[in-house]
């Protein structure tokens, strides 16, 4: 089932994912804002400070023809509205009117004082004002190379102040609207993206609690492609896999219970029987109870097999072994209980293929393969047996005929206590746990087996070895 959410209060992820974001915005925003507002002031100031030096330069040049038209500065002197026109003809030339604003506040009359050669006072200040002519920047006015005048502006930094900074107030005004609208589009990404994360963050939290209470059926809804997605299938596919075991594991509990349960009521009963005079206490009722002993044992000892295969536990011997030979001498041994059984062996196994094995494990092995195709196998029958190699592995395969295994059937087979016919009868189905050891004996031995259904309409066991290199096997035998 998917994951139904309650309504718990806000995530404290995304409380700590909203601040950090936040925080992070507007502490980038606000440092933006001072190093764009330094780096306007100062290259406003440097702007302003070359285009009245440029303009100082061009009215000095101007003056310098005037000066050198006239021959004095008397007419200045006389007619300070002709200051006026002059230095509003040099620095704005045409017809047009003079601009406004900063440009026309640079090129004021005002802002530009005149001395003559002698140093005395044309426009402007007065030669003994030293405290205001200090502030000043002065450029000499030339004719053929002769110094005819001394022309004086004001600095960019005097003329911001008397213009209280008008441009640079309106740029960081809205310099502060670019700020602050980035500040708000920053609370909204953080908001959002808080809550969202948050939310599958917290929903996670929730699944993975109700997991480890035991409560596997679980599941997280799974959307999109990210990697909280991924991690949505990766948990969702670990709460099934949890849920399978524990079914697995009740159903092999209750399977063992069952089959230690069987021989266990016999037992007891033969016993009662004895004890209530109804059964004589003789050979063949002592015979009965030991056959009831050695199933429990032999259920037992394959119990323990599993346990340690599951562990890792599993005692094998390996060492240089001929796997066509071991093969070879089984079926040899068992082909008159299977001629008795009804079933016909049909062995082709050539050559030799060695591979690092137990022997017992793998006589172990043989006999379960055996048993399992003698207690399913219907007579006359027949068991078809290869072997194949390759320069990387040594393949058998274990035919036998009708009846086969459906297709659902097939994955199954070597889970513990398994049979096909859905029964729990012993005579035809064994304890169920032949071919699960069989497997686990493959498998510790690096091999694999696996199941497929047989041309013969039985079953097919599929069987593949580690072949042992030449180098190797040289190495082994040393």
């Amino acid at each position: 089932m998917s994951l139904r959410l309650p309504r718990p209060a806000v995530s404290r992820l995304g409380i700590k994912l909203f601040v950090v974001i936040l925080v992070v915005n507007v502490a980038i925003s606000g440092l933006v804002f001072l190093a764009v507002s330094r780096s306007l002031d100062r290259g406003f100031l440097e702007y302003l400070d070359t285009t009245q030096a440029n303009r100082a330069e061009t009215l000095a040049e101007g003056l310098g023809e005037e000066w050198a038209r006239r021959g004095d500065w008397q007419w200045l002197r006389v007619s300070p509205s002709a200051w006026q026109r002059l230095v509003r003809q040099q620095l704005w030339p045409g017809a047009g009117p003079p601009p406004h604003g900063i440009e026309r506040r640079l090129g004021d009359p005002k802002d530009f004082v005149l001395h003559d050669a002698a140093g005395l006072p044309v426009i402007g200040l007065p030669p003994d004002d030293e405290e205001e002519a200090a502030t000043l920047r002065w450029l000499p006015i030339l004719h053929e190379g002769e110094r005819v005048g001394t022309l004086g502006y004001r600095p960019p930094e005097q003329l911001m102040a008397r213009m209280d900074r008008i441009f640079l107030s309106r740029q960081q005004r809205n310099l502060a609207i670019i700020v602050a609208s980035l500040g708000v589009a920053s609370l909204l990404l953080a908001g959002g993206l808080s809550w969202w994360l948050g939310r599958r963050t917290r929903s996670m939290a929730l699944a993975t609690r109700r997991l480890t209470e035991g409560d596997y059926s679980t599941r997280l809804p799974e959307q999109g492609r990210d990697e909280l997605s991924r991690l949505s299938r990766d948990f969702n596919v670990l709460a099934a896999t949890l849920e399978a075991s524990r079914e697995a594991r009740s159903r092999w509990v209750s399977d063992i219970a069952h089959e230690l349960r069987t021989p266990l009521a016999v037992l007891r009963g033969e016993i009662e029987a004895m004890q209530d005079g109804i059964r004589r206490l003789d050979q063949d009722s002592l015979h009965s109870l030991a056959q009831e002993v050695g199933q429990l044992e032999r259920l037992v000892a394959d119990l323990r097999l599993l346990s340690q295969s599951d562990a890792g536990a599993l005692e094998v011997q390996l060492a240089p072994l001929d796997l066509a030979e071991s093969l070879a001498e089984r079926l040899d041994e068992a082909g008159g209980w299977l001629a008795d059984s009804g079933i016909a062996l049909d062995a082709d196994i050539p050559g030799e293929a060695w591979i690092r094995g137990d022997v017992q494990r793998l006589r172990q092995l043989w006999n379960n393969l055996l048993d399992n195709t003698c207690a399913y196998t219907r007579a006359p029958g027949q068991l078809r047996v290869r072997l194949a190699g390759s320069p990387a592995e040594v393949r058998i395969t274990w035919e036998d005929s009708a009846p086969g295994v459906g297709e659902p059937d097939l994955p199954r087979l070597t889970e513990r206590l398994y049979r096909v016919e859905g029964s729990r009868n012993r005579a035809s189905g064994g304890s169920g746990l032949g071919l699960s050891i069989a497997a686990a004996l493959v498998k510790a031995h690096g091999g694999r087996m696996e199941a497929s259904r047989s041309a013969l309409g039985g079953l097919c066991w599929s069987l593949a070895f580690p072949r042992l290199d030449d180098d190797r096997f040289k190495e082994e035998k040393a």
